[in-house]
């Protein structure tokens, strides 16, 4: 058994954003929009009545602090569970405990998942009745947006609560009550954090408060302090503990940001497609995945309006195999810079649509006579030879789709960058090579 002493020091050694994590509801910091006096959430923690709910946000906002508020609050039994670390045995075990709880006591029971989107479809199934029926009230905590990355069976059963990234006042906030808490902060020190200290931690964690948490903790434990035993945090100290702005990236902001690229590139705006890529880049997105999108709009966006767009665009992804980044990075803006400022036609992936719908219709089609080969020893040869077409100044017409496809037109050239061009070379070869079947 923990005795009083044992406490008091174990609770020295947690991080110090453990040791601030605020208890009741009042003490919350940010997310105004949910936890506001009078709304709906905080009205519903404090009367006990909260019904089952997933709280999903960026990290360091408050989702599992929200869960401990209501452990706090509520007059229920309250259990922690972590998807990564559980399975169905342990659901199942848990959930037939607070049956026998409820039955015999007349206690709800609160179940926080912790991650939850890491379950499984089996593992999210095994509590559906649980919630239906009340044994349990459900309260998921996750990054990835419920709406993606979990059973809509457990969603469609909860209240969603979508938790912002802070505002750098409100990391200032959290950082001041850190400094100046004598309990569980540094208010016993003769700690000085100057504001453009404050400034740096804030804007260093991106919206996350336990990152602003972490770096403020370095900066004091790491901090030598002065003749008189005051420590002071300056600017220079703050970047060091905090260093390069935290640029995270989740599994949905993830495919946001690359649909923001991949749309940037169809909409010729190169400022934006740039910037995501980047982002991405430096959020530790492998660059070989922005080639190889960028090497298929090349083809899909712009294709026969400038076909060079595609060589730029492989090119690069080959110069950057080569040189390896920073210097690689050139070769990719000259690319997607490229391919923005392109002419845009979509009658490649049109063309390749159309023919593959045909292939599907039509079914089994002959290869005509002519183009077949050893045409002569054919079953059923109906006489017709292959014309060599630079006998006739490189144009013939004659039969190269099946019989059944003779008259269809896949690719159908459209108004954009070279395409003119390319449509009256096709109606040019079109007319001599009927002239030229003529003689």
């Amino acid at each position: 058994m923990e005795d009083l002493f044992s406490a008091v020091n174990n609770n020295k050694l947690k991080p110090l954003a453990e040791r601030m994590r605020p208890r009741v509801l009042k003490d919350f910091i940010g997310q105004k929009h949910l936890v506001s006096e009078g709304s709906l959430l905080s009205r519903a923690i404090l009367a006990d009545k909260l019904g089952s709910c997933i709280f999903f946000g960026p990290p360091g906002t408050g989702k599992t602090t929200l869960a401990g508020i209501i452990a706090e609050t509520t007059n229920g039994a309250f259990a922690k569970m972590n998807a990564v670390s559980s399975g169905v045995a342990d659901a199942k075990k848990l959930i037939e405990e607070a049956r026998d709880r409820l039955r015999m006591y007349g206690k709800r029971t609160y179940l926080l998942l912790d991650e939850c989107h890491r379950w499984n479809k089996a593992q999210s199934d095994c509590v559906l009745s649980a919630i239906e029926d009340g044994s349990i009230i459900f309260i998921g905590s996750t990054t990835e947006n419920p709406y993606v990355s979990m059973t809509n069976a457990i969603v469609s059963r909860c209240r969603i609560f979508e938790l912002k990234a802070l505002t750098d006042e409100d990391i200032k906030e959290g950082l001041n009550r850190a400094i100046t808490d004598e309990n569980n902060g540094y208010g016993k020190m003769r700690l000085t954090v100057t504001k453009e200290a404050l400034d740096h931690f804030s804007w260093a964690s991106s919206g996350d408060m336990r990152s602003a948490y972490g770096s403020l903790e370095l900066a004091v434990l790491s901090t030598p302090p002065e003749a008189d035993g005051s420590i002071i945090i300056d600017e220079k100290v703050a970047s060091q503990s905090s260093q390069k702005k935290l640029l995270t990236v989740d599994e949905t902001l993830y495919y946001d940001m690359l649909s923001a690229f991949c749309k940037s590139l169809r909409g010729s705006n190169s400022d934006a497609a740039l910037y995501y890529a980047f982002r991405l880049i430096d959020s530790g997105c492998d660059p070989m995945l922005i080639f190889r999108r960028l090497m298929a709009h090349a083809a899909e966006d712009v294709g026969m309006a400038n076909t060079n767009a595609l060589v730029v665009a492989t090119s690069a992804c080959m110069a950057y195999e080569r040189m390896g980044p920073p210097e690689g990075f050139l070769p990719l803006t000259e690319a997607i810079i490229c391919v923005c400022t392109s002419p845009k036609s979509n009658s490649v992936v049109v063309a390749m649509d159309s023919a593959r719908d045909s292939v599907k219709k039509s079914g089994d089609s002959f290869v005509p006579y002519n183009l077949r080969n050893y045409t002569e020893h054919s079953p059923n040869w109906d006489g017709s030879s292959y014309v060599y077409p630079h006998d006739f100044g490189g144009y013939y017409k004659q039969q190269y789709l099946p019989k059944q496809l003779e008259n269809e037109v896949f690719y159908k050239p459209k108004s954009e960058g070279d395409e003119p061009r390319i449509s009256e070379f096709m109606e040019r070869i079109k007319r001599l090579a009927e002239e030229n079947s003529k003689k």
